[in-house]
């Protein structure tokens, strides 16, 4: 098992193709449906430019994403695939999903932890995106 259960009620942050508005988001994934978009937020991390899309991975960065509670599990398993999450193959998944910490507006834990997806493969050779903020898409401004 790549994580302990998801709970309906539960947090996740999202940072690249789940974030609201995002360009390349996957359509089959109703998440006005089956949960609620609650707003921007931070955390640590470093967020590596993966070409098309990015991954985060452990760092002491500030990265920006969108919180977003769940509510219906079955959500979570359909984004789990999207994100290439393998349970029977921990090592050969593309992403894995951990907790983490909310920062506050002073970059402090806020005291609440939300789900995220992190990178699980090799980073070698992409570039970091300083900013810690992947774009919606080309020309528009980031969240």
């Amino acid at each position: 098992m790549i994580a302990p259960p998801v709970s309906s009620g539960d947090q996740f942050i999202f940072y690249g193709l789940l974030k609201q508005g995002a360009a390349g988001a996957p359509a089959h994934l109703d998440f006005p449906r089956h949960g609620e978009f609650l707003g921007p937020c931070r955390f640590r991390g470093r967020m590596i430019d993966l070409g098309g899309f990015p991954g985060v991975v452990p760092g002491e960065e500030t990265c920006h994403g969108v919180l977003y509670r769940i509510d219906t599990t079955r959500l979570a398993r359909q984004m789990d695939e999207f994100e290439g999450i393998r349970a029977g193959n921990p090592d050969g998944s593309l992403y894995r999903h951990e907790k983490t910490d909310i920062l506050d507006d002073s970059d402090r834990p806020s005291g609440e932890r939300a789900w995220i997806y992190t990178y699980n493969q090799s980073t070698d050779g992409y570039p970091v995106l300083e900013d810690g903020n992947w774009p919606l898409e080309k020309g528009r401004p980031r969240t």
